[in-house]
């Protein structure tokens, strides 16, 4: 994990401001939005939605979602902003979601709630010794 200076573009914080005024979190009122990027410059917007029964869709699901429904197979950077000033990284599971898709270069952003950056991790620092589809024997 590395303490960041760099700058994100405004057009990549406002899509994740937008796709967090569209999360629907009745029950936990903690909105999150996240922003797949492919090497080609293709964006993917996600939003949490959660249900009540207690088993949402987190926002990287729901971009990756997108993403992989557009055709598309890898990610270049992923962009998480949380509601609050204090990080908001991806859950264990959406770890192993990007990890799918993630290639070593591939970067995850945090940004505050108020679109500031507040780390960037890689693949390696975020799930440490990933299991990915390398470690499965051959069809």
């Amino acid at each position: 994990m590395s303490q960041q200076t760099d700058e994100v573009s405004e057009e990549i914080v406002e899509k994740l401001f937008s796709a967090r005024a569209n999360a629907y979190v009745p029950y936990s009122n903690h909105p999150v939005a996240s922003l797949m990027v492919t090497p080609d410059g293709q964006q993917f917007a996600g939003a949490n939605v959660e249900v009540a029964h207690y088993k949402g869709l987190c926002a990287e699901a729901s971009a990756i979602s997108a993403m992989v429904t557009a055709g598309q197979r890898q990610l270049a950077t992923v962009y998480v902003m949380g509601p609050a000033d204090h990080l908001c990284t991806p859950c264990g599971d959406c770890r192993q979601r990007i990890r799918e898709f993630a290639t070593p270069e591939t970067q995850i952003k945090v940004l505050s709630g108020s679109g500031e950056l507040m780390k960037t991790y890689t693949m390696e620092t975020l799930l440490p010794d990933a299991f990915g589809p390398e470690q499965l024997p051959p069809l």
